[in-house]
């Protein structure tokens, strides 16, 4: 079992930026693919960003250049910071993990395929 919890959602103006935590714990956070998916009602959930216990990461297109995944494996703690922010990344967004046996770009395009999630965090952001 992987426990996931969220941190750094609020609301900001378009152009504003925001930086979102993630603390993981549990049976075992070594090899492993995390990420950061976002879910707006009647939408499909999307994979925003990924990175694995090797540094790998995989953006989606339409964050590539403002958004930024990284992690602290020494705190066990995913972040993922957003700048230039624009009113379509109003999302929940959760942090979520999934034993890697892919690659990121694998499990990016496949969010559900990620077993472990946080609870969410609201961004919203206005025009």
């Amino acid at each position: 079992q992987v426990q996931l919890v969220e941190s750094g959602g609020g609301s900001v103006q378009a152009g504003g930026s925001l930086r979102l935590s993630c603390a993981a714990s549990g049976d075992s956070v070594t090899n492993i693919c995390m990420g950061w998916l976002r879910h707006t009602p009647g939408q499909e959930r999307e994979g925003v960003a990924a990175i694995d216990t090797d540094g790998s990461t995989s953006y989606a297109d339409s964050v590539k250049g403002r958004f930024t995944i990284s992690q602290d494996n020494a705190k066990n703690t995913l972040y993922l910071q957003m700048n230039s922010l624009k009113p379509e990344d109003t999302a929940m967004y959760y942090c979520a993990a999934v034993r890697r046996y892919y690659s990121v770009d694998y499990y990016l395009g496949r969010p559900w395929l990620f077993n472990y999630w946080g609870q969410g965090t609201q961004v919203t952001v206005s025009s």
